[in-house]
């Protein structure tokens, strides 16, 4: 079993990104709309193309020569291609941010701004690409085809259950990495939040008692990083209770999820499930009564990541009790955002060569990012600022040195 107790000790990197150019609070709906008039993406050269020697050396006849080269050696296209940093954001629109089934086309403009942030944030290219199927075969299908471009695969907004089953069968299928960040960005973040907030309340860890409300893509993921961190009493809740062995009509997921969760076979809701919690982790969008925040553990811990709408409202959270709130909303302190988490962690993993991206990576990063918190960390401020300086460069040595660690670089 991995463990990681505590946040690691390590620095920001010593030469920072230039820091962010300060703008005007508020933006208007049409200032949205007018940021991606267009599209928010664009193809720049690497090489010049300005005469006919260019031409001849970037088309034919010289490309030729290249073509020739990765087709007597395929592990060429690493130096003499963009594959080797280009990264495919891939959706079918099924799941996207609160709005939900909204199909592929508008679903792109998430697309692309994935791909914004991971070129800003991480210096990665990548290519947005929504699917007109909803079908696993299908979309395991297409990805299979079109993966020979590209040096990872980021799953976007794909529903559960069929997220499960499209990663997996891609991971098993692929010799790149690939992840569906919306199952383990977030979980990453909510790890390294979870490892600052322990330490805010002066706790270990292993010791927490953590309810997840929500048995999806994230939460799932969440269960799985936090018990690959060392929790050990976890209890998981979904619409119809407790997650138990022997429950009927669980999901071939859930099943599994109940077989290694809720280790004093807790039954009932999920006012049983956080009675006497130390961490709520909301990751279902339903409302929760703030008044349950009252019968948890001393000093407790709620993260309600529900956006726009948090499961519980953190005024009311404090207001019962709790010592650390967090949310996925940007305006309340402790946003559990992605992006703290994916550019890092593709970055790490393309400069590294693996051929996955393990747990043991995942944690890594949380470890990561924990550590980014400036000084030390309190209860305003548990997770780093997005814009820090350095902190992709960060995730991603961490990942490369757990990627060479558990020996998934390729040769």
């Amino acid at each position: 079993m991995l463990t990681t107790l505590d946040c690691p000790d390590t620095t920001l990197p010593a030469q920072p990104a230039p820091a962010p150019v300060a703008r005007p609070g508020g933006f208007t709906a049409d200032d949205v709309l007018d940021a991606h008039r267009g599209g928010k993406l664009s193809i720049e050269l690497r090489s010049p193309l300005v005469d006919k020697r260019d031409l001849s050396m970037m088309y034919t006849p010289g490309v030729a020569g290249v073509s020739s080269l990765i087709a007597r050696d395929p592990a060429a296209a690493r130096e003499y291609t963009w594959a080797s940093r280009l990264v495919a954001v891939i959706s079918d629109g099924t799941a996207v941010l609160g709005l939900g089934d909204i199909g592929p086309k508008a679903s792109l403009p998430v697309m692309e701004g994935k791909s914004a942030l991971m070129r800003s944030f991480a210096g990665l290219d990548s290519v947005p690409i929504v699917l007109s199927t909803t079908d696993p075969d299908e979309i395991v299908a297409a990805v299979k085809a079109i993966a020979p471009s590209f040096g990872a695969i980021n799953l976007e907004d794909i529903s559960a259950p069929r997220c499960f089953e499209v990663e997996e069968r891609l991971v098993e299928a692929l010799d790149i990495p690939v992840m569906h960040d919306d199952q383990h960005g977030t979980a990453v973040v909510v790890l390294a939040a979870l490892m600052n907030a322990a330490s805010v309340i002066q706790r270990v860890m292993v010791d927490l008692k953590v309810v997840i409300a929500g048995a999806g893509a994230a939460g799932i993921a969440c269960a799985k990083i936090l018990l690959a961190a060392g929790v050990r009493d976890l209890v998981m809740v979904d619409s119809k209770g407790i997650l138990s062995v022997g429950r009927d009509g669980l999901h071939p997921v859930k099943q599994q999820m109940a077989a290694v969760t809720n280790p004093r076979g807790l039954a009932g809701d999920l006012a049983q499930a956080m009675d006497g919690a130390d961490v709520f982790i909301g990751v279902s969008g339903g409302a929760v009564d703030p008044a349950l925040v009252r019968t948890m553990g001393p000093q407790p811990i709620v993260f309600a990541l529900a956006n726009p709408n948090p499961e519980i409202h953190p005024e009311q959270a404090l207001a019962n009790g709790a010592a650390v709130v967090a949310t996925g909303r940007s305006d309340f302190p402790n946003q559990i955002n992605n992006v703290l988490a994916f550019p890092g962690i593709f970055l790490g993993a393309l400069d590294g060569r693996a051929t996955r991206i393990t747990e043991g990576m995942k944690v890594a990063a949380a470890g990561a990012i924990c550590a980014a918190v400036p000084g030390r960390a309190d209860a305003g401020r548990i997770v780093p600022d997005p814009f820090t300086p350095g902190l992709a460069r960060m995730v991603a040595d961490a990942v490369m040195a757990a990627a060479a660690a558990e020996n998934v670089v390729a040769g």
